[in-house]
């Protein structure tokens, strides 16, 4: 009798049935997208929650062609990666010598860093896009990708900064006894340990730039420059919106990111809690 009460755990039971539960009310919104994206536009209108009468293939089929999608995922694709480079190395370096010279210097500008963490990007939005023309990179690939280096910084060396102070000193004391300079010892010795934190910040950036719609709005005008969100939002207008097309659009954007994400995700904790050690 005890040792079936013991196998038999009532609230662990519980909390299981509430996780599966949420679980399932989480892939709620899947279904609606998904199910809607293959039905025609008056049966999206009269009943949005019933599964379709007859699979409309053919919504997608004018989705791609709509909103040039081979062009607009390229731009996507060009502009992710290129960001992701240029986050994880600039700031993988510029978080290893706030934690090793820990000036005042840097203290400070440590904090500045933390702190825009909390500005809205909306409070912004005017001051960023003069910021950008004034360069002379609006309506470009390079100012987009310039603007996300300077929103992505904060977080990205925020979630560096905790990493660093978890690998050791001896490692890097005994790489320059062996005559290694300082930037040897960082990219021989340093950066291959931070590959947990690395994966993990190319996840989270490659989640929010490639379904930002609001910075790229800003920024790119030309139509052979947009992105897949701005392509995608070309299906609502002021007095129409084209649910039997938009939703095809929505399904074809998310899936690279989601593919993309269920492949990596097993990294994302292992990086944040490494970075956590002694954060």
């Amino acid at each position: 009798m005890e040792t079936t009460a013991k196998k038999f755990n009532v609230p662990l039971l519980l909390i299981e049935v509430i996780v599966i539960l949420l679980g399932l009310l989480f892939l709620v919104p899947f279904y609606f997208l998904l199910a809607n994206s293959v039905k025609s536009y008056s049966e999206i209108l009269s009943d949005s929650a019933a599964l379709p009468s007859a699979l409309q293939w053919s919504n997608y089929a004018e989705a791609w062609k709509a909103t040039n999608f081979p062009r607009a995922f390229l731009n996507s694709f060009i502009i992710t990666v290129i960001s992701n480079i240029l986050l994880a190395f600039l700031c993988s370096m510029c978080a290893y010598k706030m934690v090793r010279n820990n000036s005042l210097y840097n203290r400070v500008l440590y904090i500045a860093l933390v702190a825009a963490m909390v500005i809205p990007f909306q409070s912004i939005m005017i001051p960023l896009v003069q910021v950008v023309s004034g360069l002379g990179v609006m309506d470009s690939t390079a100012g987009l990708i310039l603007a996300y280096l300077g929103f992505g910084a904060p977080m990205t060396v925020f979630l560096f900064h905790g990493f660093v102070k978890s690998v050791p000193l001896d490692i890097e004391e005994a790489s320059r006894v062996d005559g290694s300079s300082p930037y040897g010892t960082f990219f021989r010795i340093v950066l291959p340990l931070m590959q947990p934190i690395i994966v993990t910040v190319i996840i989270l950036n490659t989640l929010w730039i490639w379904n930002d719609y609001l910075m790229p709005s800003l920024i790119l005008q030309d139509p052979v420059l947009h992105t897949i969100p701005i392509a995608t939002y070309s299906f609502f207008g002021q007095y129409t919106k084209q649910w039997d097309l938009a939703l095809p659009g929505l399904v074809l954007g998310i899936t690279p990111v989601v593919i993309f994400f269920l492949v990596m995700q097993k990294y994302i904790i292992e990086g944040i809690a490494q970075g956590s050690v002694k954060g």
